[in-house]
């Protein structure tokens, strides 16, 4: 198996057919993909590893000061989480990574599950390039799903599951594991995204390995010119099944550290997953996205209470 390249050229004049066809062969045969021609300036790229560095840098009392909060933003520190819900493997050890998250920045509303407004540390030169980033990823990840739904057949009510899209960025960062580490200490575990695109940028060490059809798994090799996206779970079942949600882990035995900027674009949380209309007999019953996050989340947050570091 490889991991294919789409050309994103010609993306903001549309859905062109080419890419349409290979994002069908790419996301229903492999689940990964290099996207080049994406149009995120390099030095933007640049900026947010930079500001990722600097922030996982700073003591941990004062990242600490922004822990992990219950609408899912702040800071989540190493050998805090353990993927205790992964399928893939049989998980003990907590991931060996730590990272900041963020998510769309907007008034709390009790009605609407995770609004709210993020938590930022006291780090001069860190909020700008990072909401930078995010705002131009939201803006790329909004074109890349209609490429997505094309690619599938959903008619033309589909883009409305993203009239207010759930999305996520988050800052990793992965110290060197040792050489003899044990082989289930992963720096993130084997697991399947839970949502529907995933755009990352991940700098020269490497260390991301993806699950092929046999069961082995190959490397994605860093590539400076492109983004790597996958699909998830979600849009799995929104596809009726027509596109992968392909397990991947992290695994960083380099001996150098390693950052990576994964930001995920997914459904209103409101949205009601299930087969999209125009895409056949629906093989999955439908599930309420936000009841979902509920479950996912929940616990997640609970192991990242300060009260319980």
């Amino acid at each position: 198996m490889e991991i294919p390249v789409l050309d994103a050229t010609g993306l903001d004049g549309g859905a062109p057919a080419e890419l349409v066809s290979a994002f069908r062969r790419a996301y229903g045969d492999v689940g990964f993909a290099y996207l080049i021609n994406h149009g995120i300036p390099a030095g933007l790229i640049d900026r947010v590893f930079d500001a990722s560095r600097r922030f996982h840098a700073m003591p941990l009392a004062a990242k600490a000061a922004i822990a992990l909060d219950q609408n899912h933003r702040g800071y989540i520190a190493i050998d805090t989480s353990t993927d205790v819900n992964s399928k893939l493997a049989d998980v003990t050890r907590p991931n060996q990574s730590a990272s900041f998250m963020m998510m769309a920045d907007e008034a709390p509303d009790p009605a609407r599950y995770l609004s709210g407004h993020n938590q930022w540390p006291a780090l001069e030169g860190f909020r700008a390039p990072v909401e930078a980033y995010n705002a131009a990823l939201t803006a790329l990840a909004r074109r890349l799903i209609d490429i997505a739904l094309a690619s599938f057949g959903a008619d033309e009510t589909a883009r409305a599951a993203f009239d207010r899209p759930t999305t996520w960025l988050r800052l990793l960062h992965y110290p060197p594991q040792p050489p003899d580490s044990p082989e289930d200490l992963y720096g993130s575990a084997p697991h399947t995204d839970f949502g529907c695109l995933t755009l990352l940028a991940q700098d020269a060490t490497g260390g991301l390995q993806v699950q092929t059809p046999q069961g082995g798994w190959i490397d994605v090799p860093p590539r400076p010119d492109a983004l790597v996206v996958n699909t998830g779970d979600m849009l799995h079942r929104m596809s009726n099944g027509a596109l992968c949600a392909t397990p991947h882990r992290v695994i960083n035995r380099s001996g150098r550290e390693r950052f990576s900027v994964p930001f995920f674009y997914d459904p209103d949380v409101a949205f009601t997953v299930a087969p999209l209309p125009g895409t056949g007999a629906p093989r999955f019953e439908p599930l309420d996205f936000g009841d979902f996050l509920r479950a996912e989340l929940q616990a997640g947050y609970d192991a990242h209470k300060p009260d319980r570091a």
